[in-house]
């Protein structure tokens, strides 16, 4: 599959044609249980999950576009959705929703002759969900 029209919703507003990359990852924190009867091979289990949405977008200073968006919502706590593709959701098209924290935006960044972009993280904030329905 080759990503061509991604779907990506922050606080209910569709900002996939501003984005140009997002990224949902999720991973188990690595607990050692290791003990003296583990025959000296370490055991481990999972610990707490969380996950991370990594952005990059195409900037816009008009008025109501991404970056007044973005900057309104420094520090709150919004849903999000990606999708591979704009659409529909389906086992072929899963999302990937749940609640991130917008703890930075980048408003100007880059060098001469650059696009006016943003790279961004942000963290989940509770469980990340993927559905096909």
């Amino acid at each position: 599959m080759v990503l061509t029209s991604e779907f990506l919703s922050i606080n209910g507003v569709d900002l996939s044609d501003s984005t140009r990359k997002a990224e949902v990852a999720a991973e188990v924190e690595e607990k050692d249980v290791t003990t003296y009867a583990s025959a000296g091979w370490k055991e481990v289990i999972g610990g707490l999950k969380n996950g991370e949405l990594g952005c990059e977008f195409l900037n816009d200073f008009a008025v109501g576009k991404i970056d007044a968006l973005m900057w309104s919502l420094l520090g709150a706590v919004v849903p999000f959705e990606v999708r591979p593709t704009n659409g529909p959701v389906s086992p072929s098209n899963p999302k990937y929703t749940g609640s991130i924290l917008i703890k930075e935006w980048k408003p100007i960044e880059g060098s001469v002759g650059d696009e006016a972009t943003s790279g961004v993280s942000f963290p989940t904030s509770g469980p990340v969900l993927r559905g096909t329905t």
